[in-house]
């Protein structure tokens, strides 16, 4: 992209923000964008193995958030999107001193550990910087690998699937726990589901799989089974709640024999 091609568009946001500008445009606050440019970002998450075209256009629906926003700032008199443009090209030359400065390269792992050190260094790196606005697995699996990258971890997988265990038995203690006080119960419930859910997480990162990469797999072949059944229910004229917990169970392993297994989620550094 050229530097006319971003002029362009700065150009059509301010017209649309101006007095005589569109409606929708002007009314718009920093708040009410807020979920535009998340739906835009799943959105270009959910193309991205798809059509290029179609990828292109979703990127570039999520730039125009990204200018309007910046557009928004403006008018108030705080930034502008030059300085947005110039932030994150001063900050990949800070943080790449093995391409733009003297330092040696090295592999992935280094790179990687580098960044780390830098972000820490500007007081940005540790695991109470990773926004509280992830969806709550990609936030789980965002801290534990930030703590692990300054060796807080255990040193192998096996200690995350004692967590399990552990927290899977603390569970079950606490369901068995009698309490009088309902919100109370929910409440330490929750709490140990959570632990459950964060040990999962730490063996997903330990195993090199995206926790929820690995969710939305399992969610396809759920969806993909159910289907199934459903397929097999509706030929043979009867409702789900006409069938009863042992045949259903059968016509669920019949989908999986059908089906199949799905391949697993490639993995992805957390």
């Amino acid at each position: 992209m050229n530097d006319a091609g971003l002029d362009r568009l700065v150009g059509i946001v301010r017209a649309l923000r101006a007095p005589d500008g569109c409606p929708w445009d002007r009314a718009q606050t920093l708040a009410s964008l807020r979920h535009h440019l998340l739906e835009e970002a799943y959105e270009v998450a959910d193309v991205m193995a798809d059509d290029a075209m179609l990828h292109c256009e979703e990127l570039g629906d999520l730039l125009f958030q990204i200018v309007l926003q910046s557009q928004l700032r403006e008018e108030r008199g705080e930034f502008r999107i030059a300085q947005v443009v110039a932030g994150i090209s001063d900050k990949l030359e800070r943080r790449h001193p093995h391409v733009f400065g003297d330092e040696p390269n090295g592999d992935v792992d280094r790179v990687n550990l580098r960044w780390e050190e830098l972000k820490r260094a500007e007081g940005k790196g540790g695991p109470g910087s990773v926004p509280r606005a992830f969806p709550a697995l990609m936030r789980a699996a965002k801290v534990t690998s930030k703590a692990s990258r300054v060796g807080f971890d255990w040193p192998s997988v096996e200690g995350p699937l004692a967590k399990i265990d552990e927290e899977t038995a603390e569970l079950r203690a606490e369901l068995a726990a009698p309490d009088p006080d309902a919100a109370r119960r929910r409440a330490r419930v929750a709490a140990e589901l959570g632990d459950l859910l964060f040990a999962v997480v730490n063996v997903a990162r330990h195993l090199g799989v995206h926790p929820e990469e690995a969710l939305d797999g399992a969610t396809d072949r759920f969806l993909a089974r159910y289907g199934h059944v459903e397929s097999a229910l509706g030929a043979s004229g009867r409702a789900f709640d006409e069938v009863d917990a042992a045949e259903l169970d059968a016509l669920w392993e019949a989908a999986k024999a059908h089906l199949g297994g799905a391949p697993a989620p490639e993995p992805r550094d957390g």
